[in-house]
C-alpha cells in the first residue's frame, strides 16, 4: 500500500479523475475500512480504527462504523488525509488480520460470521470478499497514481 500513496501529497491524493470519481485518499481509507471492520465482525474483536484511535485521527464527518459503502460523492471529498495517515493505518489494519488469521485451520473456514445474509456467510467466504474488494480499490487507487504521474499534477 505504501507504494501507491508514498510521495503523493494531500492534494494528489484527493484529485479526481473526473467530478465523481473517487480519490486514491478514500480508496485507501474504504479499503482499510472495509478490512479492518469485516475480520473484527468475523473474529469478535474490536477494530483498530476505535481502540487504536484512527477515528480521532483522521477526524472525518461520519458516524464511528462508517466505511464507505454508500457514499455521496460529497463524502470521498471529505476523506481528505496524507500518505502517512492512510499507510499508517492501512499498516495497522494489515498487522490485526495477520493476527487473527495466525493458527485458523480448515474447519474455521466454514464458520458462520454473517447470519443478515441468506445462506449465512462463512469465514472462507468473507475472507475471498474483502481480498477482492482490497484488490479492487488498490488497483484503482494505483491506476489513478498513474494518472496522476503522467499529467504532472
Amino acid at each position: 500500500m505504501t507504494t501507491t500513496v508514498d510521495g503523493l501529497s494531500t492534494q494528489q491524493l484527493c484529485y479526481r479523475a473526473d467530478p465523481q470519481a473517487n480519490t486514491i485518499a478514500w480508496l485507501v481509507w474504504h479499503l482499510s475500512r472495509i478490512q479492518d471492520d469485516h475480520l473484527a465482525a468475523a473474529f469478535g474483536t474490536e477494530q483498530v480504527w476505535i481502540t487504536d484511535g484512527w477515528l480521532d485521527r483522521f477526524a472525518l464527518p461520519f458516524e464511528p462504523a462508517a466505511h464507505g459503502y454508500g457514499h455521496t460523492t460529497e463524502d470521498v471529498s471529505a476523506v481528505r488525509a496524507g500518505a502517512d495517515l492512510l499507510a499508517d493505518y492501512h499498516d495497522a489494519t494489515h498487522a490485526q488480520t495477520v493476527r487473527l488469521l495466525t493458527g485458523i485451520s480448515d474447519a474455521d473456514l466454514d464458520r458462520i460470521v454473517d447470519e443478515r445474509w441468506d445462506p449465512p456467510v462463512i469465514l472462507g467466504v468473507r475472507l475471498v470478499s474483502v481480498i477482492g474488494d482490497d484488490l479492487q480499490h488498490v488497483g484503482q487507487a494505483a491506476f489513478i497514481r498513474g494518472l496522476l504521474e503522467r499529467s504532472n499534477n
